[in-house]
Order: structure tokens, then C-alpha cells, then sequence
């Protein structure tokens, strides 16, 4: 084996190894909590044959305090040649995934422009979207397709950056991404520039809002750009566009009908579409999918369902919910997840309301009820990290328990406030939510304090308890016996179906048979009977 193949398989061996288990978030580190990032510029030459990358990013920041030191985290295994502050070199340390620059001189607080230069192999994403990384493979025609994923690991993981979802980049990000001629790079927000040199063609995406890290991507592929206009719900005009494969291309028109009715249906509940100085946009991966801003991953191979006899893609929807909840409404950290994850699968249930009825949602619900697991709380704390706060019952919980409070606060309550969380400035874009903040936001809606209702459904993993006890003939007391307020909640006695404010101390209820207590399933309850 020559030395070049030598240096190359043990760069492949060095890519497989490292570890796939990287985290995003957590406790952030003090080097880092005086940055702000304002803005990246991500310059890259991808070559799919080699499996390489290679070029630099470049950091606009503002500190808030003078330092000597610059950290910033790149997971290990790449090569940096060198990095500048403010047009002047520096001396840095790279290890254990991070790029430490030990500044000549204290910088003052203020504005600071660093530029990182690069290149190496990227890890492979294992199962991607769940395992991050580089996704290289090849379309039905054997044309380089290259997809990346990174939500859980973080952006780390092929550029330098600040990895804290407490931080994102509020003047946005350019990307300017070079790949063998005849190849397409789709990125996020509007194309600037594309030029062709020496069989290479250059992209130049560029976003201006606001953009979680993990949405910093591109992916190349055989692409041919089917588009139309889209009016949104406030009269704007944004162009929808699908980066499909040239070889699935004549699918594309009905795929983009598809998308336009679920586009229109999220609008009706969430506001208008958060990104319409931009684009609408899908493209189509090797992976299932993911919520990049402006640019959706979809693979569902256009497997479609039907919900009230129509074509429906359950992915695509799913994804682009996201561009409310994830991308426009973000969790200041990842104890936070629920949000995005929880609200944006109740809207999947929201679909299946707007468009087959009240019915086939409950229907639904009460399926999700079946399958939480309750083995976490859906909420564990604060200063999590990616890994420990994800698990399944983030989203059909975190669902559920919207379902829950739609029926204690009523729809004339809270689908309004459902609305201004997903549309109100304080809610959106530079500004990050926690879950106390929806908690207080849903509370001063309705007059009620919901504290234990969240306490109980999303910190703890109990269900609700309501105890049935039989006191004489035909008489019951119904109570609840794990929950310190008043809750109301449908009882089923041999008169009908009434709806009842039930607390600790219970009330009598009169029938002739065993009342059924929530018996169109709106808590997570255990029910005992005496």
C-alpha cells in the first residue's frame, strides 16, 4: 500500500471511530457564555469521491467582557492550518473537539471577526437523522448525492462554531459550497450566486434570519428545481420550491400540491409561514428527514397515507411544522426539546382535525395516549444536553399534553394563545422560550395557574389519578387523589355524558351504573375503583 492510500485509510479508520455519541448543549462553558454569535460564513470544496471537505468558516461575534481566549467546538479529526482574529494570526490549540485560541494580546469587549482554515474527513452519520454526520452515497443513476445531519451532535461536526442552542447566529449565515460540475448544493434561505470553474461550480447561499446551527447545512445532489409561488396567509408571495432528483422529478408537481394544502393548514393555526423573505422549500435526502430552515429534509419516498380520502405525506408535514416550532419558536436549551418536538407532533393531530374532524383526532389522541411510555419525564431539569433529553415521549407526550390543556383552558382560549406563542416577537426568532415561559404565557390566558398541570404531565412521569367509590345505591363520589387544584373532566353516568370540576375533596354523582370517568380520553389517568 503506497503511502497516500496509507494516509487515507487510516483517515477513513480515524472517521468510523470517532465517537458517535457527541452531544450538543449542556452547561455552557464559561469561554463561550461571553460570546454572542452574530454571524457564520461557511466556505467549503466537498469532494464525494474522496469523502473530504476543505476550507474555512468565519465567526462574527460580540463579546460582552475582555478575554484572551476564544473557544470554539470542532470535533476532532480534522486538520486546521491556521486561524485569524481580526485579520491577524493566531496561535490556537485544537483537541479533545475543541479550537482554543489563546489571543496575543486581551481583546476589549466588542465586535471580533475569526476565521478558522480546515480541511479533513467528516464523520459518517451511522443512521442518520438520528446519528449525525455525512451521508455520502449515490442517486438511482450512480450521481453523487451527499446529505448531512447534525441536530443532536450539533454543527460541530464539519464546521467550527459555538454548539449551545442558547446562541444562535442572529444575522444569520452564508454558505458558499463548491462540488463537481453538473452537481447541485441546495442551502438555506436564497441562492446568491452560482458560478462554474475548472469543472467545479460554486453555490453562494445566504440566509438572513435568525438560524439554530443544526439548519447551517447543504446537501448536494443530481437536482433539478421544481418551483411555483406560494401566497401565504398574510397576502406575501414566497417562492416553494422542491430540490428533487432528476430521476423522481415527474413527481414533483404532486408532491408540491401536497405540500401547498399542509402549508395553508399550519398557517391557519400557527400564522403565516416565519420565513417569507426566503424560501419554502424541500429537498430530497438518502435519510427520512429533518427540519432545516428554509430547507426541509424529505425521504419518505413519497409514501403517502390518506387522512379524509387524500393523499397525504405524514414526513413532510411533520418537518415543516418544525419551521414554527424548532425554527421560529426555539427552546433556550435543550431541557427545553418538548417544545419543538411536543407542539410541532401536535400539530401532525391538528392536520388530521382541520381536515377529517373533531372525531378522527380524538381518535388519534387516544391513540398517542396508549403509546407514551412515561419512562422520563418529558421536562428533566435544566442545562440539559441533547442526548439525555431525548426520548420518545417528547413528542407523543409533549402532544398529548397540549391535548390535555386545549380541553382544561377551551378552544376559545387556547388556540389563541397557541397562535401568539408561535407569532408574538417575545416568543420568536431571537427570542428563545423555556417551558416556564409557555407555562406562564398559558396561565395569564386562561386565569388559571397551570404550574401543576405541567408539574404533573411534563417534570413527573404520573398520571393523573381519579378515585370512583361507591356510596349508596346508585350514588358514587368521584374524586382526584394525586392532584392539588380543580381539574374539570367528563363523566359518563347512565343520564349521559356531563362535564364536571372535580378536586380532592370530590362530588357525588348520581347513576344507576359505574360512572366512566374522561371517557374520550383527554389525561393520562389512572382510574381506581372502590
Amino acid at each position: 500500500m503506497n503511502k497516500k492510500l496509507l494516509v487515507l485509510f487510516l483517515s477513513l479508520l480515524i472517521t468510523y471511530a470517532r465517537a458517535q455519541n457527541l452531544k450538543s448543549g449542556g452547561i455552557l462553558k464559561p469561554e463561550q457564555a461571553l460570546m454572542d454569535i452574530r454571524h457564520y460564513t461557511v466556505a467549503l470544496d466537498v469532494d464525494p469521491a474522496a469523502k473530504s471537505i476543505a476550507g474555512y468558516t468565519e465567526i462574527d461575534l460580540i463579546t460582552s467582557k475582555s478575554t484572551d481566549v476564544l473557544l470554539f467546538d470542532l470535533v476532532r479529526g480534522f486538520t486546521v492550518e491556521k486561524v485569524w482574529v481580526n485579520t491577524k494570526e493566531e496561535a490556537f490549540l485544537y483537541d479533545n473537539d475543541f479550537v482554543k485560541i489563546n489571543l496575543k494580546a486581551p481583546l476589549a469587549p466588542g465586535s471580533i471577526k475569526v476565521k478558522i482554515q480546515y480541511y479533513g474527513l467528516p464523520i459518517i452519520a451511522k443512521r442518520p437523522p438520528w446519528t449525525g454526520g455525512f451521508t455520502w452515497t449515490t442517486d438511482g443513476a450512480g450521481n453523487p448525492w451527499v446529505a448531512i445531519t447534525c441536530q443532536s451532535e450539533g454543527a460541530k461536526l464539519y464546521f467550527p462554531c459555538k454548539d449551545h442552542p442558547s446562541d444562535e447566529p442572529n444575522e444569520g449565515a452564508d454558505m458558499i459550497i463548491t462540488v463537481p460540475e453538473g452537481l447541485y448544493v441546495a442551502g438555506p434561505g436564497l441562492l446568491i450566486k452560482q458560478t462554474t470553474k475548472k469543472k467545479k461550480t460554486t453555490f453562494h447561499w445566504k440566509t438572513s434570519y435568525t438560524i439554530n446551527n443544526y439548519s447551517i447545512l447543504f446537501n448536494v445532489g443530481k437536482y433539478k428545481v421544481v418551483s411555483r409561488n406560494y401566497k401565504t396567509v398574510d397576502g406575501n408571495t414566497v417562492p416553494m420550491q422542491f430540490y428533487v432528483l432528476e430521476e423522481h422529478a415527474d413527481k414533483a408537481e404532486k408532491h408540491l400540491d401536497i405540500f401547498e394544502k399542509i402549508a395553508r393548514t399550519q398557517e391557519k393555526y400557527f400564522g403565516e409561514y416565519p420565513w417569507v423573505k426566503e424560501k419554502l422549500a424541500i429537498v430530497e435526502t438518502p435519510h427520512l428527514g429533518m427540519e432545516h430552515q428554509t430547507l426541509n429534509a424529505y425521504g419518505n419516498k413519497f409514501r403517502y397515507t390518506k387522512v379524509a380520502g387524500e393523499d397525504f405525506d405524514w414526513l413532510m408535514h411533520h418537518e415543516f411544522g418544525h419551521e414554527w416550532w424548532g425554527n421560529k419558536v426555539t427552546g433556550v436549551d435543550w431541557a427545553d426539546m418538548w417544545v419543538q418536538e411536543g407542539i410541532c407532533t401536535f400539530g401532525d393531530a391538528l392536520y388530521v382535525l382541520e381536515h377529517a374532524g373533531e372525531e378522527a383526532y380524538l381518535k388519534r389522541m387516544e391513540a398517542t395516549a396508549r403509546s407514551t411510555r412515561n419512562e422520563l419525564p418529558v421536562v428533566l431539569g435544566e442545562f440539559m444536553d441533547s442526548d439525555t433529553v431525548y426520548h420518545p415521549d417528547i413528542y407523543g407526550k409533549g402532544a398529548f399534553f397540549m391535548h390535555t390543556m386545549r380541553y382544561v383552558i377551551g378552544d376559545e382560549v387556547f388556540f389563541p394563545t397557541l397562535k401568539k406563542l408561535s407569532t408574538d416577537s417575545k416568543y420568536t426568532y431571537n427570542n428563545l422560550v423555556s417551558t416556564n415561559d409557555v407555562q406562564k404565557l398559558f396561565s395569564d390566558a386562561s386565569g388559571q395557574d397551570l404550574k401543576p398541570l405541567f408539574d404533573l404531565f411534563l417534570r413527573t412521569t404520573k398520571k393523573l389519578e381519579i378515585g370512583i367509590k361507591k356510596t349508596d345505591e346508585d350514588e358514587y363520589l368521584v374524586k382526584l387523589l394525586n392532584y392539588n387544584a380543580k381539574l374539570p373532566v367528563d363523566i359518563q353516568t347512565s343520564f349521559g355524558v356531563e362535564r364536571k370540576i372535580i378536586d380532592k375533596e370530590g362530588i357525588t354523582i348520581q347513576s344507576s351504573s359505574v360512572p366512566v370517568a374522561d371517557p374520550k380520553v383527554y389525561y393520562l389517568k389512572r382510574v381506581i375503583l372502590d
